[in-house]
């Protein structure tokens, strides 16, 4: 009779244990990678229309901060692209077919070399505070020496808040 006693002694101290009102998870944890997602840029790359038939490039882009305070990184994804092909690129401030200059130095963006399965990709860390604010584009032209051929370009959005 003493065994029975303390077998329920036993089992309430292990129901109260688990159904403790005093113990508290966190609501909600974030981290610092959830803060650099809700803080990049995004977007997506064509060609343009004038050369539909000809180069039908396509990719992503994206801006977001640095792992250093005062940085940023800029990403590249191509797709579609001729193999071997060099192709100079930068984040450009405006819109694409309306440059107001280049985000950081042109010299940082050094140019992207097609895989022999079309696809390229840089990333490049540029020495500036990430912006909150303003318009931005990736532009990718055809060749050191016809960069005034844009081959595919795309105006990032702003991160959603």
């Amino acid at each position: 009779m003493c065994r029975h006693p303390l077998l329920m002694l036993t089992v309430s101290a292990f129901a109260l244990t688990a159904c403790n009102p005093f113990r508290h998870e966190p609501a909600v944890e974030v981290s610092a990678v959830d803060v650099n997602l809700n803080a990049r840029w995004h977007a997506n790359l064509a060609s343009p229309a004038e050369l539909a038939g000809a180069v039908q490039m396509n990719g992503a882009a994206s801006m977001a901060p640095g792992p250093k305070s005062g940085t940023t990184i800029v990403t590249l994804n191509l797709a579609n692209a001729t193999p071997g092909g060099v192709h100079p690129w930068q984040l450009g401030l405006g819109q694409c077919g309306a440059a107001d200059g280049v985000f950081g130095t042109a010299d940082a963006y050094q140019p992207v070399t097609v895989d022999r399965d079309g696809h390229a990709s840089a990333s490049v860390t540029v020495p500036l505070e990430t912006p909150t604010t303003g318009s931005y584009f990736v532009v990718v032209r055809a060749s050191a020496a016809n960069a005034q051929t844009t081959v595919a370009c795309g105006n990032l959005a702003p991160p959603t808040q």
